[in-house]
């Protein structure tokens, strides 16, 4: 071992409480990307596995009722490689022991072999015998909802008619890895189950013998999805089809896709943020560590070092400390990210995981956090090579002092001795104050960043179910009914008040960009589902005219007073232009809306709907739920108390889990930065300290001077790290903004105060560390120097 290899563990030893708190903020951003990407890429090879085991298929289309003989004719189109048909429809059932109304999703099996798309992964028990009618398989997350296992019973209106049904298996399917109920944006498994049923049973009971609702699509490797979806379209148009569509347009894919992006955006937001803190942390060390040791520089230079092996010696010693972090860091991250995979993949009860722990993501975080530590320490290795031995080996020159505050007099008339030394320190290092501001400012704002979900999950919370959708209840229909169905739901028990809903299914472009969305109808003073505009006020809708998401104008780069075009795709496909009203601010997927009155002469029909939105008396609830129980025209209610339930337990629980994450690894780094920053300080001013000791001063006030430099600098820090927190978090949630969900900018004054909260305890816990060192300073060792 070298003489430098000597001092460098030496070096080491001496200085591992510092060179472990950079350790830890290199480890934070490794651990950052390993968690972020690893469990993005163990999610998407886990669902793209589950989706060709299992024969996901790419492309889907409804209609009312279509022969047989289409799906041949279907199969023969080119680049069709394969097709199959099920009938697929809503019902409502009666669980025992749940007080409200489910829905269930029945569709067919074939009454032979298994299904050639979409196929089932059994669970527990079998598939149901082709001449069973009341033989069924549920899915598994309705199942454990209810505690089914085969043999369980429950009942189901199919048709008008209440049938008792057993289970005789419990399944998983990738069609309905997100399955949501109608009338719901998040899942409720006690509320929403899908059922499989033999063809058989369920073409007598729907009367759909010889025919199909569904269709589901394989594509082969090099057709073109436009246009056979194009072709399906007119082959299925007379029989009533709604246009078919690919997996982007697909519920549960599109969800799936949503959170796995959303994982994605994070790992290209948050390491970043924090490498860099890292590479600026080892500057900052580094370089006052070069200032402290100059003497010693130019003292191996002047025995025969060449300037290439000292700066190795100071790039060695970064190297330890980085390769510390990578150890620390892909520990953590490997933990870390195996944790999440297996969170989402309970989440959306994927059959299997599979974490991937590719070498390619490890070297990549161990290059990009050297990279970034070695950048760092670039400014601190030129001062060592190009530093003269003869100039290092000499004292630093005396600093030259004048007035702090010149223009205000004498200021120490009324401030005390330490503040005076304390403001005359910081005047005549601005640099060195410059920089311990920015560490202190970037810990903030890093904590900003991982914290503000709490408060853009509230105000989501508090414009979608408090502002926007306000309706107790909705009331689904299998089929489209005539206005006056609003007056039979507004005689069941407890209803308050009743408003009509009538979605239709269309394409919106203008120029090349277009989107399938459902285009809703409701009435022009709706107050149950009101309309509210991007500044967040009641918007009553214009006659006439289109109001749609901010998102969707923002995709479509339209704005209020254009005109977009509109491909209807239930009743007459036709295509027409409708000018854009008004903007409308919603956090979910993105729509249309127009006052029903215009809606109905969009679509040349007598005015209808297909839902009821209902304001219910608590008191009724109970009679309530037991009439639509028995109401054979329902095919679903969906509960908004039981929505909002499901968003608190599901999805913000998600994003705030991982945000907690982020904050533990942010605390850390804010710790790692206030500690170095205090350490390095110390080291700096020991024989001024020292100095003042000598003189007189007790540990505690020497102590005194220390902390109030570096509570001052906290302090400052901590307003331009709100406005970095904000800028940052600002980027954070553009990044996780998608068409599936997004969040409106909230950053809480809550927020701010945790945040700095985190930062200025770190400084106390790191003030109690250097006080130590304060206390047991040996006077006669740091006053020694060389004349």
């Amino acid at each position: 071992m070298g003489k430098l290899d000597t001092k460098l563990l030496r070096d080491l030893q001496r200085m591992w409480a510092q060179s472990l708190a950079i350790a830890l903020v290199i480890a934070g951003g490794v651990a950052t990307l390993i968690m972020a990407v690893g469990s993005a890429r163990s999610l998407l090879e886990t669902r793209n596995a589950y989706y060709e085991r299992y024969d996901f298929a790419d492309i889907f289309a409804e209609v009312r009722r279509a022969p047989r003989s289409v799906l041949d004719e279907i199969r023969r189109i080119d680049g069709v490689a394969v097709a199959d048909a099920r009938i697929s429809k809503l019902a409502v059932l009666d669980i025992p022991g749940l007080r409200e109304p489910a829905t269930g999703r029945f569709v067919s099996l074939p009454d032979r072999g298994e299904p050639l798309l979409n196929k089932l992964y059994m669970k527990a028990g079998r598939m149901p015998e082709p001449n069973r009618v009341d033989e069924v398989v549920v899915s598994e997350s309705f199942a454990t909802a209810h505690r089914f296992e085969p043999g369980s019973q429950f009942a189901a209106i199919l048709n008008g008619r209440k049938r008792t049904l057993t289970v005789v298996g419990i399944a998983l399917s990738p069609e309905f890895i997100y399955a949501v109920g109608p009338g719901d944006v998040m899942p409720d498994d006690r509320r929403f189950g899908v059922v499989w049923m033999p063809e058989r049973s369920l073409a007598a009971i729907y009367d759909l013998e010889g025919a199909f609702s569904s269709l589901y699509v394989k594509l082969s490797a090099v057709a073109d999805e436009r246009d056979v979806m194009s072709q399906i379209d007119g082959k299925l148009a007379r029989y009533g089809g709604t246009a078919a569509f690919g997996r982007k347009d697909q519920t549960s894919h599109a969800w799936l896709d949503h959170e796995l992006d959303m994982l994605r955006n994070m790992s290209r937001t948050l390491p970043p943020i924090f490498l860099l803190v890292s590479a600026f942390l080892v500057n900052l060390t580094l370089t006052r560590l070069v200032a402290l040791e100059r003497e010693q520089i130019g003292l191996l230079k002047a025995l025969g070092f060449s300037n290439g092996a000292v700066a190795a010696h100071y790039a060695k010693f970064v190297a330890v400390i980085v390769l510390a972090g990578i150890v620390i860091g892909s520990v953590a991250g490997t933990l870390l990210g195996v944790f999440i995979t297996r969170m989402f993949g309970d989440f959306f009860r994927f059959p299997f995981l599979m974490f991937e722990k590719t070498p390619d993501l490890y070297v990549i975080a161990g290059v990009l956090s050297l990279i970034a530590a070695l950048l760092g320490a670039m400014r601190a290795l030129r001062e060592v090579v190009t530093l003269p031995p003869a100039i290092a080996m000499k004292p630093p020159a005396p600093p030259m002092f004048h007035h702090v505050v010149p223009l205000l007099g004498r200021v120490d008339r009324w401030l005390s001795q330490r503040v005076m030394m304390m403001a005359r320190n910081l005047a005549h290092h601005p640099l060195r104050a410059l920089f311990t501001l920015l560490g202190l400012s970037l810990s903030t704002a890093i904590l900003i960043v991982s914290l503000f979900t709490r408060g853009t999950m509230e105000e989501l919370i508090d414009v979608t179910y408090f502002m926007a959708d306000r309706q107790d209840a909705t009331l689904s229909f299998p089929e489209r009914k005539s206005v006056t169905a609003l007056y039979d739901v507004g005689r069941l028990p407890g209803v308050v008040a009743a408003e009509p809903y009538r979605e239709v299914p269309v394409r919106i472009r203008k120029g090349n960009v277009e989107r399938r969305i459902l285009l809703s109808g409701r009435p022009r003073d709706a107050h149950l589902r009101q309309i509210i505009d991007v500044d967040l006020r009641r918007v009553e809708l214009p006659e006439g005219g289109l109001a749609v998401s901010a998102l969707l104008a923002e995709i479509l780069d339209v704005k209020v007073g254009e005109s977009v075009e509109i491909d209807l795709l239930e009743g007459q496909n036709r295509t027409l232009s409708v000018p854009v009203a008004a903007l409308v601010e919603d956090y979910f997927g993105i729509r249309g809306m127009m006052d029903n009155a215009s809606l109905s002469r969009l679509m040349r029909e007598a005015p209808s709907i297909n839902s009821v939105n209902i304001s219910v008396d608590e008191k009724d609830l109970d009679d309530l739920y037991a009439r639509v129980k028995e109401l054979p025209s329902v095919s679903g209610m969906a509960l908004q108390r039981a929505s909002l339930e499901n968003f608190r337990t599901n999805v913000a629980l998600l994003i705030t889990t991982m945000a907690g994450i982020y904050t533990l690894l942010a605390a850390i780094i804010a710790f790692g930065v206030v500690y170095n920053n205090a350490r390095i300080s110390l080291s700096e001013r020991a024989r001024e300290l020292a100095s003042l000791r000598v003189l007189g001063f007790t540990s505690g006030e020497v102590l005194r001077i220390l902390l109030l430099e570096l509570g001052l600098l906290a302090v400052l820090a901590q307003p331009p790290g709100w406005a970095m927190g904000y800028g940052l978090a600002w980027i954070m949630r553009t990044e996780l903004a998608g068409e599936i969900m997004r969040v409106r900018l909230v950053v809480d004054p809550s927020t701010y105060a945790l945040a700095s909260g985190i930062v200025l305890l770190s400084a106390l816990l790191s003030a109690l560390v250097v006080g130590r060192r304060v206390y047991k300073l040996d006077l006669v060792a740091v006053l020694k120097s060389r004349d």
